[in-house]
């Protein structure tokens, strides 16, 4: 499996032409179930990515839905093996949440990645030092060196897909102005700063600062992300609360309504050079 498939993505893409094709026959879950002597709740968790899916039983769904030309069936099957295949963040599933986990093998595959932060730096922009501060500092009894190598594993296999993705940051104008680590290493902030103006003048990255003037504004409900896929695969949307996270995939309207959401943003924020200029000047203040 080379670096550009994700699982996780492979499954979906899976689901989501399965369904496609129960719904070309005109059957319904339960009438598939009932045909088959599974329960309905069986098909539900497959479709709905609840329950993995046995080569045996790909092979029964497609007879039933009369999928029967062989490219048809060598893509499906493709799809099915990716799908199966291990990943490098399954080594800390017992250590970082299945939904979370979930998220990040849809961020692996994904083309184009839009992230509204109002509190922190973006994992994906952080530091070490950074990470390992912000986690310790913010986080009660977290192991703050897994979080480290996690994060910084994360960076580095998206960084060398073949084709990195697009990256869009829209950082609160107090992420960047919050001293995070002052009280052990007053450079912790101003290293991180810099980071982000030199992540900011890569050709596949955007930083974007949402001054204090703009006022009230939807990121403040908390922080967000909308990936973008190549292909037919629909935008989703992972929200992050308060010890609780959310990934939300299909035509769930919450997703349009988010996207709205960072185009009214993007619109309020400084542009881009003006912005890693602000955080330029903020990084300086900080060491002064």
């Amino acid at each position: 499996m080379n670096n550009e498939v994700s699982p996780v993505v492979q499954s979906l893409l899976l689901r989501n032409e399965l369904v496609r094709h129960r719904k070309k026959k005109g059957l319904t879950q339960e009438q598939v179930a009932r045909e088959l002597e599974w329960s309905s709740a069986k098909l539900i968790r497959i479709e709905g990515g609840r329950s993995p899916l046995s080569k045996t039983d790909l092979q029964v769904l497609l007879a039933q839905y009369g999928v029967v030309e062989d490219s048809e069936v060598e893509r499906l099957q493709n799809l099915a093996r990716d799908a199966r295949r291990s990943a490098w963040w399954q080594a800390y599933r017992h250590e970082i949440s299945d939904n979370y986990l979930a998220y990040i093998g849809y961020e692996a595959g994904a083309s184009f990645i839009r992230q509204v932060q109002d509190s922190a730096i973006p994992g994906l922009l952080q530091t070490e030092d950074y990470a390992r501060m912000y986690s310790s500092e913010v986080f009660e009894g977290v192991n703050s060196e897994m979080v480290v190598k996690f994060r910084l594993r994360r960076q580095d296999e998206l960084n060398h897909r073949t084709r990195p993705p697009r990256q869009s940051f829209l950082l609160d104008e107090a992420v960047i102005r919050r001293h995070v680590g002052i009280k052990v290493d007053r450079e912790i902030m101003p290293t991180q700063l810099r980071r982000l103006v030199e992540e900011g003048r890569d050709g596949h990255v955007e930083i974007a600062v949402i001054p204090f003037g703009a006022g009230a504004h939807p990121g403040m409900k908390g922080p967000f992300t909308l990936l973008e896929f190549d292909g037919d695969l629909g935008d989703i949307l992972y929200l992050e609360g308060s010890g609780t996270s959310e990934t939300i995939t299909g035509e769930d309207p919450r997703i349009a309504a988010y996207r709205a959401a960072f185009e009214q943003l993007r619109a309020e924020a400084l542009p881009s050079e003006e912005s890693l200029t602000l955080i330029e000047q903020i990084a300086d203040e900080m060491s002064g």
